[in-house]
């Protein structure tokens, strides 16, 4: 989670983990894979690609020798409800 919070959503300056958009991280350093859930805040969500290419970098960089997935989910839909309370202090919520 920790080198996910450094990916931000360009729209809200706000990172990705306390936006809540990571619903799961599960890392098999057998197979070496780590697999990502994640959403965003709305399917046309136009900085998707952005997040997704983001999310991709720094686990790659976090996992060099790993294969990396990442999946993208709408269920459950993203709500507001999902931000941290350190991001909503951030947003001035």
């Amino acid at each position: 989670m920790q080198m996910l919070s450094l990916v931000r959503d360009p729209e809200l300056e706000l990172n990705i983990v306390d936006l809540g958009l990571i619903y799961s991280i599960i890392i098999d350093k057998g197979k070496k894979e780590v697999a990502i859930t994640m959403t965003l805040s709305t399917p046309a969500c136009p900085a998707g690609d952005y997040i997704k290419g983001g999310v991709e970098l720094m686990t790659k960089e976090a996992f060099k020798d790993y294969v990396v997935a990442i999946v993208i989910t709408f269920v459950p839909e993203w709500s507001a409800d999902m931000i941290s309370a350190t991001g909503r202090e951030e947003l001035g919520w």
